[in-house]
């Protein structure tokens, strides 16, 4: 689906960043639905899985309820590395940990996202989370504010790679923003409302 050339270059446009591993996107070439992710964690970049860490036994949760398996979807993410911060745990050893993409590395990878969309043109994309919001609509609002509502909207695609600017596509896209899975982590008493846009989302199917 992507040429490995285009993954090449975008993987060079990452290298000063404190990004490690590359995650592959996944799914057939005329999913369901498109997820977007904010970018993989550490289990993801040693197993090539998306959303294969803690926050993916939830998100497999998801694809149970909507009845469907990872088959009928595709999955990616606004990067595709992981961003890292060091941080040392009291008495232990300084590691990694998981961090929010800037707009920088977003951008550095902006062209692979771009891609899969033309290239699948998923009857619906799932952003979830307000980092692949803000990739695909360029805003950031609270995601209490969105979730669980169909948007219909162009969608953002890079522009100038120097600049890190986007441009909107000519094309309308149906987008339906959900909490990311990881949410649910910290916050236990956001299950029950996920759940209510995913039977939003589960009708919409019967549709397509």
């Amino acid at each position: 689906m992507l040429s490995e050339d285009l993954i090449t270059q975008c993987k060079l446009r990452l290298e000063p960043f404190a990004c490690e591993g590359f995650v592959y996107g996944a799914g057939p070439t005329r999913p369901l639905l498109m997820f977007v992710g904010e970018a993989p964690g550490e289990t993801e970049i040693n197993n090539g899985i998306p959303f294969s860490g803690k926050a993916g036994r939830y998100f497999d949760h998801y694809l149970e309820h909507l009845g469907i398996t990872r088959n009928d979807i595709y999955i990616t993410s606004s990067v595709r590395s992981r961003p890292y911060k060091w941080g040392k745990p009291h008495n232990k050893p300084a590691r990694k940990y998981n961090r929010t993409p800037n707009q920088k590395e977003i951008a550095a990878h902006a062209p692979i996202l771009d891609a899969e969309i033309e290239a699948t043109k998923p009857p619906i994309i799932v952003p979830m989370g307000r980092i692949a919001y803000w990739r695909l609509l360029g805003s950031s609002p609270k995601m209490e504010e969105l979730t669980g509502t169909f948007i219909h909207s162009p969608i953002r695609r890079l522009d100038d790679w120097e600049k890190n600017t986007y441009d909107f596509t000519p094309e309308i896209y149906t987008i339906f923003p959900l909490y990311h899975p990881a949410a649910i982590l910290y916050k236990r008493s956001l299950e029950t409302v996920i759940y209510t846009h995913l039977n939003e989302l589960k009708s919409a199917l019967k549709n397509i």
